[in-house]
């Protein structure tokens, strides 16, 4: 059982709202919110003046590595890794080996999370194109979704054949996530770079092999067959400006039944940061123009695009370290998404009610998580506590992710994550994890 806290003088950012509030944690819940506490219990009392309270990061879109591909990364690692950037629960992908394609594969990764993961954890059910009757027994109050690769990406799971999309779309009834890229496209304009380069491709390339025409002809599709059967869909990782017409933001978030999600890597960088950058900025979709880049940054604040993650997805140094075609795409990113937004916030581009809104409540509301993404008397204790004016630097020394690297190393963060609590638990405190309770599996209310 957890401890006892009594957070005291925060500044909490929560629901629209900054304002000064206590928080009394007890048996892994909040318990009481009110501006001043004095509990006639015994507690351990966190002096929080002059820092922010958030409600714990949901990242909704996320690659571990594990089983079978733990040279990259593995649960217990990258769980570790999200927890000391302030994200209490996380939504993993099937693309692993052997991939998650059966309901007993499925439930022998919730064991790995169990015995594992500092974090609260989910993870999806892989669809390929042979597997629908073991899709259908998922159970959606247990499983965050289903998960569809349209594009092949990482990982040979890609959904191509028409009659199978429209089986899932027409037949599954809980969330579908989606990877939209539109494979013969990409196919196509990978053998003319090839024509032209051969095997020196340069990364400024890799936008232009994984276009945007490539991006939007399988989201609209997507779209299609969700309009077509009334399908729950949500668009994973958006990167062009151009598929943001295909979303809508007049109806309420509860209600809406196609969904979006931005990815960090599409907000910070652009097509002019590989030179620089390389294989360390190469994910699938690409990270593409400056003017993308904007008008993601539009439709999310314009709520078009109703989530924020991170398609943490690590790969070693040594694989990075190839030519283009050899290099995979991904990298690790979930360690520095809270304080990644938080300076574009003191950057004067996001609110911290905003970062809150899209970072836990909208992932929890949209997913239909039980309990957790708020700070609300009776939901799970899922909190971060952030400091906005404690510098430091990304380095070696300070990345958790087991792969060791970050797109991010050399550059100084304003704000740092000084303590994460999860279900109640204080897992994360000022550069040390406390790793005697581990994380809870998610539950959903579909």
């Amino acid at each position: 059982m957890s401890e006892t806290y009594l957070i005291k003088a925060g500044t909490l950012v929560n629901e629209g709202k900054v304002s000064h509030q206590d928080v009394l944690i007890r048996n892994e819940c909040i318990e009481q919110v009110e501006e001043s506490l004095e509990p006639k219990i015994n507690y351990k009392e966190i002096n929080a003046a002059g820092k922010h309270l958030f409600p714990g990061v949901i990242d909704d879109q996320v690659h571990f590595r594990e089983p079978g591909l733990t040279q990259k990364g593995e649960i217990y690692t990258e769980a570790k890794a999200a927890v000391a950037g302030g994200v209490t629960s996380f939504m993993e992908m099937p693309n692993v080996q052997p991939q998650t394609l059966t309901q007993s594969l499925l439930e022998e990764k919730y064991e790995i999370g169990r015995k594992k993961s500092l974090a609260n954890f989910s993870f999806y059910m892989g669809a390929s194109n042979e597997n629908l009757e073991e899709v259908m027994k998922t159970d959606p109050r247990q499983v965050c979704g289903v998960k569809v690769f349209m594009g092949s990406s990482t990982g040979d799971m890609l959904v191509d054949d028409t009659q199978t999309l429209e089986r899932i779309f027409s037949r599954v009834s809980m969330l579908i996530a989606t990877h939209c890229e539109d494979e013969l496209t990409i196919r196509t304009n990978m053998a003319h770079a090839l024509q032209k380069y051969g095997q020196e491709i340069p990364f400024e390339q890799h936008p232009i092999i994984r276009s945007a025409e490539a991006c939007y002809l399988s989201s609209s599709r997507a779209v299609s067959l969700a309009k077509k059967y009334g399908t729950r869909l949500h668009v994973l990782h958006i990167s062009t400006g151009e598929e943001l017409e295909l979303f809508e933001n007049e109806t309420s978030l509860s209600s809406k039944k196609i969904t979006a999600e931005a990815c960090i890597h599409h907000l910070w960088f652009s097509d002019e940061d590989y030179q620089q950058k390389g294989a360390l900025i190469k994910w699938n979709p690409a990270i593409k123009t400056s003017k993308d880049r904007a008008q993601i940054w539009d439709g999310l604040l314009a709520n078009k695009i109703d989530v924020i993650a991170t398609d943490h997805a690590p790969h070693t140094q040594q694989e990075k370290n190839q030519i283009y075609a050899n290099a995979p795409s991904g990298g690790p990113l979930i360690q520095h998404s809270l304080v990644a937004m938080l300076e574009f916030y003191h950057q004067g581009k996001i609110s911290l009610e905003q970062i809150a809104e899209k970072m836990s409540h909208a992932v929890a509301v949209c997913y239909k998580v039980q309990q957790r993404g708020f700070i609300r008397e009776g939901y799970f204790a899922d909190l971060a506590l952030v400091d906005l004016n404690r510098p430091w630097r990304v380095g070696p020394d300070n990345i958790v992710a087991k792969c060791g690297w970050s797109p991010f190393e050399g550059d100084l963060f304003r704000s740092q994550v000084e303590k994460t609590f999860v279900s109640g638990h204080l897992a994360y405190d000022t550069g040390q994890f406390d790793e005697k309770i581990k994380g809870k599996r998610l539950s959903f209310n579909p």
